[in-house]
């Protein structure tokens, strides 16, 4: 993995540019933390890689909800208690 920080994109965007199109991903750092991962794309993959991301964004997601579950003691739950759960936090919304 290459890294740049943000002082390097904003000074020296050509040398990034052209480390992106070499290296495909580089990741943007501030402060030494990782911000941000750039990744090369062209016209013709621009939709797939921006699907590709959500996708992995969504499952990412999902399993985090299913390890809270698990350390809640949710994941064991029955249907008709989901259901009551559901309904229970509506009712106190609606107050």
């Amino acid at each position: 993995m290459k890294f740049i920080t943000v002082r390097d994109l904003r000074g020296r965007s050509g040398q990034v540019w052209t480390k992106l199109a070499r290296e495909r991903e580089v990741i943007l750092t501030s402060n030494g933390k990782p911000i941000a991962i750039l990744s090369a794309v062209s016209e013709e993959t621009l939709e797939e890689s921006l699907a590709a991301v959500r996708r992995a964004r969504a499952v990412a997601a999902v399993e985090k909800l299913q390890r809270q579950s698990v350390q809640m003691g949710t994941d064991s739950l029955s249907p008709h208690e989901i259901t009551a759960e559901i309904k229970a936090v509506r009712k106190a919304r609606r107050r």
